[in-house]
């Protein structure tokens, strides 16, 4: 398993003695996605109680031809997040001639891993890893992108920024991408039973994921984090509607971390993630404040999940 560079240690500490510092305290959601977090994802995906994943595979290859005579021939496609690489090929089979791929991801062996198995099954089209972290500016490397493009944000990742925050991400993937059609997916599902049991059960993965993070603090910061002493826990909150999760300390305890020390009081938590629900409407006018024009939507039979396409 490959490690950050020191930059990316530097940050990454930095950004944990920020979050831990606080009150409530947090860590940003994308330091889940090392090789370990990336591969446990996967199998979340794959779980029953996870409906997000099926619902989309439910409704992608039904609406893949009319995005492919949406977008044209000789598209390149630019997939953020692209994870483990297996919704692109719903994409890729129903596009006509895709001249090239870029997968986007923090994770940068776990992406390379993942655009070697695609290359071998799509010859004829130029597979390009870029490891970037989606949730700042991203500049494509000359030449690995040219028009027509295709933006491609599957899942429900975009419910991992709050308004505001997603707003920024969809201003940056314009400035990305240019001239431009973007296809995303958004969840709007607010029944409180099934949210509980996709975000805070799936078999025990969901736990195993987020109390991830606390073994990669102890790894790549040196820290002596107590991995036992934290519960995985999932929270429904208002305003906006939205899914967080939390590793809460069992018992009182202080850990060093870096040059500080961080303390905990028992029932005391640290938000790890956060997914927002957006409703198919607001999405659309949240999309249209930052230039993406509506193309079309597509909503699966009970509206519980929407796939949007964008042109800018």
């Amino acid at each position: 398993m490959s490690g950050p560079n020191e930059d990316e240690r530097a940050e990454f500490l930095r950004d944990a003695l920020a979050g831990l510092s606080g009150s409530p305290k947090t860590l940003p959601g994308k330091y889940l996605w090392d090789e370990t977090g990336s591969e446990l994802f996967d199998r979340i995906c794959a779980h029953p109680d996870y409906y997000p994943t099926k619902r989309e595979m439910a409704l992608l290859p039904g609406v893949a031809a009319e995005v492919a005579a949406l977008v044209g021939p000789r598209v390149s496609v630019v997939e953020f997040g692209s994870g483990a690489s297996r919704k692109i090929r719903t994409l890729l089979d129903a596009l006509d001639s895709p001249a090239a791929y870029v997968g986007l991801d923090i994770s940068k062996a776990y992406l390379e891993a993942a655009l070697a198995r695609l290359a071998s099954d799509y010859p004829d089209v130029a597979m390009t890893p870029v490891a970037a972290d989606y949730s700042k500016p991203v500049q494509l490397p000359p030449g690995v992108a040219s028009p027509p493009i295709l933006g491609f944000f599957p899942g429900t990742s975009i419910g991992n920024f709050s308004p505001e925050q997603a707003g920024g991400f969809l201003a940056r993937a314009r400035e990305t991408l240019g001239p431009s059609h973007f296809l995303v997916g958004a969840d709007p599902t607010r029944d409180p039973t099934r949210l509980r049991r996709a975000y805070g059960e799936a078999g025990g993965l969901m736990a195993a994921l987020h109390l991830n993070l606390i073994a990669r603090i102890n790894r790549e910061l040196g820290a002596g984090f107590d991995r036992d002493n934290f519960r995985h826990e999932c929270r429904l909150a208002e305003d906006p509607f939205r899914v967080e999760a939390h590793l809460v300390a069992i018992r009182p305890a202080s850990y060093r971390l870096g040059d500080r020390t961080v303390t905990f009081e028992a029932g005391e938590s640290i938000r790890t993630d956060t997914s927002h629900k957006y409703a198919p409407e607001a999405f659309r006018t949240l999309a249209a404040a930052q230039g993406w024009e509506p193309v079309r939507l597509w909503l699966d039979e009970d509206r519980g999940f929407s796939l949007h396409l964008f042109r800018a």
